[in-house]
């Protein structure tokens, strides 16, 4: 069976897209994933562990464009246009579109092809585009996803917070799959490093305490502080020149994506916290908490949101309070106590095995293909 995904990024930094679609591949399938580089700084087909990637690139209009929601906007009509000569030169069978910023292209080749839509909901994107757009737009997506919604055949999302809210506007079953990771090793393994040794390796925004932890770990003796991911450029150049000044951080920029887990494995502890404020953070459940979970680290969450009360719950790592004071006390805690750290960490191996590894994601991701076939 063909399937063409659809995905509003350039597929360079996206464990989620890549899982599903290996699986897919290791179950028969050949997957195409049509994926918009805004920047335009990657090669525009490719072939990655059996994944043919095709990229959508910006036309001079969208280019003109100050904010990325207009980009999209017109994204939508240019990447429908570019998965039409895809669908020239090859048979698709289900369309997998991921998230609303994709949503509208699906929806389209659904409508010109008969072709039966899956719609994967890694966010609910109302939410999450608050941070940088006025609430008009925030709230013109929530009811554009709800009109959309009822179009897809099936919905797949990533917590049950997320399960509760599109079940309560649509129709459709919906089923979770969890962005977790494969199981490499069972067996905990404490770091080689002399100092505690803080990571964090993901989306580099504002809302995810990141200043606030640079300040904290420099006042701190013997810990040491890696952090890195993906994020608009001024904001990294903020981050670069913030941790330059200081001797026990390194800021390490973008890393290939295959290189998150060796080095989350080479760490201590994982620093995860996000601004409760905001309500896409209420009900997240991040990639780092699966990410250290398998590599049998403790992670640092904020306390009160969906992943503080994960945490608690697996007891695999510490939520607390969103202030420096409580990550000054908490870090400390952690470094005087390697005890701690060990007996968090196995508890995450132990829940990852037991209940959240990809593996038992895998088994739910193709039931849902075997219900649409």
């Amino acid at each position: 069976m063909n399937i063409l995904m659809t995905l509003a990024n350039s597929f360079t930094h996206d464990p989620r897209v890549y899982m599903e679609a290996r699986s897919l591949i290791r179950a028969g399938h050949r997957v195409t994933v049509l994926a918009w580089d805004r920047e335009g700084n990657n090669k525009p087909q490719e072939i990655k562990d059996e994944i043919e990637i095709v990229r959508s690139y910006n036309s001079r209009l969208m280019n003109l464009a100050k904010y990325d929601i207009f980009k999209m906007y017109l994204w939508w009509n240019k990447g429908y246009k570019d998965a039409l000569k895809l669908c020239k030169n090859k048979k698709f069978d289900i369309i997998h579109s991921h998230d609303l910023s994709s949503l509208k292209i699906g929806l389209k080749l659904k409508k010109r092809f008969s072709l039966p839509l899956i719609y994967d909901a890694h966010e609910i994107f109302g939410y999450m585009i608050t941070q940088d757009v006025p609430n008009f737009f925030a709230r013109q997506a929530l009811d554009t996803e709800k009109k959309w919604i009822k179009d897809v055949d099936q919905i797949i999302t990533v917590n049950e917070p997320l399960k509760k809210y599109f079940e309560s506007i649509s129709n459709h079953p919906v089923t979770i799959v969890m962005n977790a990771k494969e199981i490499k090793d069972i067996k905990y393994e404490p770091s080689k490093s002399k100092k505690l040794s803080l990571i964090y390796l993901g989306s580099l925004n504002d809302c995810r305490f990141l200043p606030e932890a640079i300040e904290v770990v420099r006042e701190i003796p013997n810990v040491e502080l890696i952090m890195g991911g993906i994020g608009k450029p001024e904001y990294l150049k903020f981050l670069k020149e913030k941790c330059s000044k200081i001797k026990n951080i390194n800021f390490i920029g973008t890393i290939p994506m295959e290189e998150v887990l060796p080095m989350t494995k080479k760490s201590d502890v994982i620093i995860c916290m996000f601004d409760p404020k905001y309500r896409i953070n209420k009900v997240g459940l991040p990639n780092k908490l699966f990410e250290a979970m398998v590599c049998g680290r403790p992670i640092i969450c904020t306390k009160g949101i969906h992943s503080g009360d994960f945490v608690e719950k697996e007891k695999c790592g510490l939520a607390i309070n969103y202030s420096t004071d409580e990550l000054k006390k908490t870090i400390i805690r952690l470094r005087d106590n390697p005890k701690l750290c060990e007996e968090l960490g196995k508890n995450g191996i132990d829940a990852a095995v037991k209940k959240y590894s990809w593996e038992k994601q895998e088994e739910k991701l193709l039931n849902v293909y075997k219900g649409i076939i």
